[in-house]
């Protein structure tokens, strides 16, 4: 019973960025919960709807496929496509194998986004996006730009000063 509530949890999760609907995305999460990918880092909490909203929020031409997905009693994994155009203009097709854990009510406690950083960055800012990934000064900067952008998000969504 909890594997087919946890595969709904990764169903619900990704047709709602497919809708662009980053509030339905947080809701698929447990409060409290952790997540990582190579462009955040880690982030734990109410730092991961808010992430999912601010990029819902900005896409203009999301395209989100869930190629496939699994789940048990309490972990699953899923192989996403996103493809968008970045706030540079370039097109990106970024290929993501997502692992997670779950709460016993099917919430997301745990997601871990894997994707050749790498690859990313060279569709996303261009040839020197390449050496950005894999240096490690230029490859902090860009998580911080990220995390920037997330702070500046959460502030303006909240309307306060964070």
């Amino acid at each position: 019973m909890a594997a087919e509530a946890n595969r709904g949890t990764i169903e619900r999760l990704y047709a709602a960025f497919a809708d662009c609907n980053g509030a339905a995305m947080t809701a698929c999460y447990a409060p409290g919960a952790h997540f990582r990918d190579p462009a955040f880092g880690d982030l734990e909490g109410e730092d991961i709807g808010a992430m999912w909203r601010m990029l819902t929020g900005r896409a203009k031409d999301l395209e989100i496929e869930l190629r496939e997905h699994d789940a048990g009693e309490d972990s699953g994994s899923a192989h996403w496509i996103a493809r968008y155009t970045f706030s540079t203009g370039r097109p990106v097709v970024n290929d993501v194998r997502a692992t997670f854990r779950f709460a016993p009510g099917g919430e997301i406690v745990d997601h871990v986004d894997e994707f050749d950083f790498r690859s990313w960055c060279k569709q996303a800012l261009g040839g020197a996006g390449g050496l950005i990934a894999v240096i490690p000064p230029l490859r902090k900067k860009v998580r911080a730009k990220a995390l920037d952008q997330l702070t500046t998000f959460k502030r303006e969504e909240t309307g306060s000063s964070i």
